[in-house]
């Protein structure tokens, strides 16, 4: 039998290097604020914003996000018999950083019997072992049909505010739609992915080309779609992409058809050069 030495010191220390190489002292500011000129970037290309008045009502369980955390929680809310669940969410629709992230080729990058929730309580069979975006994204919506969820929800709306009241054992809920409701309970799962970073790259401020974030991907320049429909709109353009992680791989052109390894990440975005 053989027996294998191994340095462990050694291996921390290959660690810290790799980590090392990895953060930045500057942190969040290495990123452009989205205010000004740059404030399109938050806009929804997917779903209009529809008007409505403001909410004022009082529920028994608020979530303050409508991905897998907020499906999850008030799908086993819903099954406990908690009728009145309002998701609160920025985005459109269900879905989370599935909804955001629509680029070409994206897919998990676990299996999706693995990675997808809710699967037996659906009835929903993946069609792919890492299924691919719309799948994603269906299935979260089907959650949403599946558990009721719909019902409370609140979309392209963020939370601007949660206040307890002793008094009334309850959390009042503000939003920046003039929502003013009120939660027995309220549950957080936010992620990372659905608002867009861009690079402080040199020459930023003064780009007059046309540009967009991987996670508002612009089908109508490009063409295409997130099935993945070829992008038939781009031969004869100029395109650079600049980027923080592993997205840009898979969304550029030639790559329409293949695989991401996760949803689009922060910091990605694409720029067509102004015509000379």
């Amino acid at each position: 039998m053989t027996t294998i030495e191994i340095d462990m010191e050694a291996l921390r220390r290959r660690y810290d290097e790799e980590r090392d190489k990895r953060l930045r002292p500057d942190g969040a500011s290495q990123y452009v604020g989205l205010t000004g000129r740059f404030a399109h970037y938050l806009d929804d290309p997917y779903q209009p914003v529809v008007d409505r008045p403001p909410v004022t009502d009082d529920v028994t369980f608020a979530f303050v996000g409508g991905g897998f955390s907020g499906l999850l929680v008030g799908a086993r809310l819903k099954e406990a018999g908690v009728a009145d669940v309002r998701i609160v969410d920025r985005a459109g629709d269900f879905g989370g950083t599935w909804y955001w992230n629509r680029y070409p080729g994206a897919m998990c990058d676990t299996a999706s019997l693995v990675y997808l929730p809710l699967l037996e309580e659906t009835g929903h069979m993946p069609s792919e072992k890492y299924a691919h975006g719309p799948e994603i994204l269906e299935h979260c919506r089907r959650i949403g049909r599946h558990f009721g969820l719909y019902d409370h929800a609140l979309f392209h709306t963020e939370v601007t505010g949660l206040e307890w009241d002793a008094d009334r054992s309850r959390w009042v809920v503000t939003t920046d739609r003039g929502d003013r409701f009120t939660a027995q309970f309220v549950g957080i799962g936010t992620g990372p992915f659905p608002v867009p970073k861009l690079p402080g790259l040199e020459g930023i401020d003064d780009f007059e080309g046309h540009s967009f974030h991987t996670s508002r991907w612009d089908y109508a320049y490009t063409g295409g779609d997130a099935s993945r429909t070829p992008m038939d709109r781009l031969p004869g353009k100029r395109l650079a992409i600049s980027a923080t992680r592993a997205t840009p791989a898979p969304s550029g052109p030639g790559r329409a058809p293949g695989a991401s390894p996760c949803p689009a990440g922060p910091g990605s975005s694409a720029r067509t050069p102004p015509p000379r």
